[in-house]
Protein backbone atom coordinates (compact mmCIF):
# COMPACT_ATOMS: atom_id res chain seq x y z
CA UNK A 1 0.00 0.00 0.00
CA UNK A 2 2.99 2.32 0.48
CA UNK A 3 5.30 3.02 -2.33
CA UNK A 4 7.72 2.42 -4.34
CA UNK A 5 5.62 -0.78 -4.78
CA UNK A 6 1.84 0.97 -4.37
CA UNK A 7 -0.40 -1.95 -4.36
CA UNK A 8 -4.10 -1.85 -3.75
CA UNK A 9 -5.84 -3.42 -1.34
CA UNK A 10 -7.03 -5.92 -2.80
CA UNK A 11 -4.03 -7.09 -4.56
CA UNK A 12 -2.10 -7.07 -1.92
CA UNK A 13 -4.41 -8.66 0.53
CA UNK A 14 -4.37 -11.92 -2.36
CA UNK A 15 -0.70 -11.80 -2.39
CA UNK A 16 -0.38 -11.71 1.19
CA UNK A 17 -3.43 -13.84 2.35
CA UNK A 18 -4.66 -11.52 4.59
CA UNK A 19 -8.44 -10.30 4.96
CA UNK A 20 -9.22 -7.04 2.84
CA UNK A 21 -11.01 -5.14 5.90
CA UNK A 22 -7.88 -6.66 7.83
CA UNK A 23 -5.79 -4.23 5.39
CA UNK A 24 -8.58 -1.62 5.46
CA UNK A 25 -8.52 -1.37 9.09
CA UNK A 26 -4.74 -0.82 9.15
CA UNK A 27 -4.55 1.48 6.17
CA UNK A 28 -7.23 3.83 8.37
CA UNK A 29 -4.99 3.37 11.45
CA UNK A 30 -1.66 4.44 9.59
CA UNK A 31 -3.69 7.27 8.09
CA UNK A 32 -4.79 8.76 11.88
CA UNK A 33 -1.65 8.86 13.25
CA UNK A 34 0.32 10.25 10.04
CA UNK A 35 2.43 7.42 9.28
CA UNK A 36 0.70 7.43 6.01
CA UNK A 37 -0.59 10.15 3.98
CA UNK A 38 -4.77 9.69 2.69
CA UNK A 39 -4.66 9.08 -0.41
CA UNK A 40 -5.74 11.29 -3.38
CA UNK A 41 -5.76 11.24 -6.66
CA UNK A 42 -5.29 14.33 -8.61
CA UNK A 43 -7.61 14.58 -11.70
CA UNK A 44 -5.15 15.77 -15.18
CA UNK A 45 -6.46 19.72 -14.11
CA UNK A 46 -4.36 19.33 -10.78
CA UNK A 47 -1.21 18.75 -12.20
CA UNK A 48 1.50 21.40 -12.77
CA UNK A 49 3.65 22.48 -15.75
CA UNK A 50 6.12 20.74 -14.73
CA UNK A 51 4.46 17.32 -13.63
CA UNK A 52 2.91 17.48 -17.36
CA UNK A 53 6.32 18.11 -18.92
CA UNK A 54 7.65 15.13 -16.59
CA UNK A 55 4.67 12.43 -17.70
CA UNK A 56 5.13 13.75 -21.64
CA UNK A 57 9.19 12.93 -21.14
CA UNK A 58 8.15 9.44 -19.49
CA UNK A 59 5.97 8.46 -21.79
CA UNK A 60 8.09 9.56 -24.85
CA UNK A 61 9.21 6.26 -25.70
CA UNK A 62 6.56 4.18 -24.26
CA UNK A 63 4.50 1.75 -26.52
CA UNK A 64 0.50 2.09 -26.92
CA UNK A 65 -0.17 -0.42 -24.46
CA UNK A 66 2.43 0.63 -22.29
CA UNK A 67 1.15 4.31 -22.35
CA UNK A 68 -2.28 2.48 -21.35
CA UNK A 69 -0.92 1.04 -18.46
CA UNK A 70 1.24 4.28 -17.09
CA UNK A 71 -1.82 6.12 -17.69
CA UNK A 72 -4.27 3.89 -16.09
CA UNK A 73 -1.68 4.29 -13.30
CA UNK A 74 -1.44 7.94 -13.10
CA UNK A 75 -5.35 8.29 -13.61
CA UNK A 76 -4.69 9.91 -16.95
CA UNK A 77 -5.95 9.55 -20.43
CA UNK A 78 -3.66 8.79 -23.77
CA UNK A 79 -5.14 11.41 -25.12
CA UNK A 80 -4.16 14.16 -22.40
CA UNK A 81 -0.77 12.89 -22.38
CA UNK A 82 -0.49 13.13 -25.95
CA UNK A 83 -2.54 16.83 -25.60
CA UNK A 84 0.53 17.51 -23.48
CA UNK A 85 2.79 16.95 -25.84
CA UNK A 86 1.78 18.61 -28.29
CA UNK A 87 1.24 21.55 -26.01
CA UNK A 88 5.08 21.23 -24.93
CA UNK A 89 6.12 21.27 -28.84
CA UNK A 90 4.08 24.14 -30.04
CA UNK A 91 5.74 26.14 -26.75
CA UNK A 92 9.30 25.27 -28.21
CA UNK A 93 8.32 26.99 -31.06
CA UNK A 94 10.68 30.06 -31.84
CA UNK A 95 8.05 33.10 -32.42
CA UNK A 96 9.00 32.97 -35.98
CA UNK A 97 7.60 29.95 -36.43
CA UNK A 98 4.83 30.85 -34.56
CA UNK A 99 4.12 33.36 -36.98
CA UNK A 100 4.51 31.46 -40.37
CA UNK A 101 2.11 29.17 -38.74
CA UNK A 102 -0.26 31.55 -38.05
CA UNK A 103 0.00 32.96 -41.18
CA UNK A 104 -0.08 29.94 -43.29
CA UNK A 105 -3.49 29.44 -40.82
CA UNK A 106 -4.69 32.85 -41.62
CA UNK A 107 -4.11 32.35 -45.88
CA UNK A 108 -6.07 29.33 -45.56
CA UNK A 109 -8.57 30.92 -43.91
CA UNK A 110 -8.47 33.61 -46.12
CA UNK A 111 -8.74 30.86 -49.28
CA UNK A 112 -11.76 29.18 -47.27
CA UNK A 113 -13.65 32.43 -46.59
CA UNK A 114 -13.14 33.14 -50.80
CA UNK A 115 -14.54 29.99 -52.00
CA UNK A 116 -17.69 29.90 -49.59
CA UNK A 117 -18.43 33.19 -50.34
CA UNK A 118 -18.43 32.41 -54.02
CA UNK A 119 -20.70 29.65 -53.61
CA UNK A 120 -23.08 31.52 -51.40
CA UNK A 121 -23.22 34.24 -54.45
CA UNK A 122 -23.72 31.54 -57.00
CA UNK A 123 -26.26 29.80 -55.02
CA UNK A 124 -27.94 33.63 -54.44
CA UNK A 125 -27.90 33.85 -57.93
CA UNK A 126 -29.75 30.44 -58.88
CA UNK A 127 -32.27 31.35 -56.19
CA UNK A 128 -32.72 34.48 -57.73
CA UNK A 129 -33.22 33.07 -60.97
CA UNK A 130 -36.32 30.40 -59.68
CA UNK A 131 -37.63 32.97 -57.49
CA UNK A 132 -38.27 35.05 -60.68
CA UNK A 133 -39.32 32.16 -63.43
CA UNK A 134 -41.94 30.81 -60.65
CA UNK A 135 -43.27 34.89 -60.61
CA UNK A 136 -43.27 34.70 -64.32
CA UNK A 137 -45.19 31.32 -64.61
CA UNK A 138 -47.68 32.89 -61.83
CA UNK A 139 -48.24 35.99 -63.75
CA UNK A 140 -48.33 33.51 -67.06
CA UNK A 141 -50.87 31.49 -65.77
CA UNK A 142 -53.19 34.96 -64.62
CA UNK A 143 -53.19 36.92 -68.11
CA UNK A 144 -53.79 33.60 -69.62
CA UNK A 145 -55.62 31.31 -66.93
CA UNK A 146 -54.43 27.66 -65.97
CA UNK A 147 -53.82 25.80 -68.32
CA UNK A 148 -51.60 27.84 -70.53
CA UNK A 149 -48.63 27.62 -68.42
CA UNK A 150 -48.86 24.13 -68.43
CA UNK A 151 -47.68 21.26 -71.44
Amino acid sequence: MLPPTSLSVAELAKQEGISDVTLYHWRKQAIASGAMSAVTKKTAEGWSAESKLAAVVETALLSEVELSQYCREKGLYPDQVKAWKQACIVGQQTATQQKQTAGAQARADQKRIRELERELRRKDKALAEAAALLILRKKLNALWGDDAGED
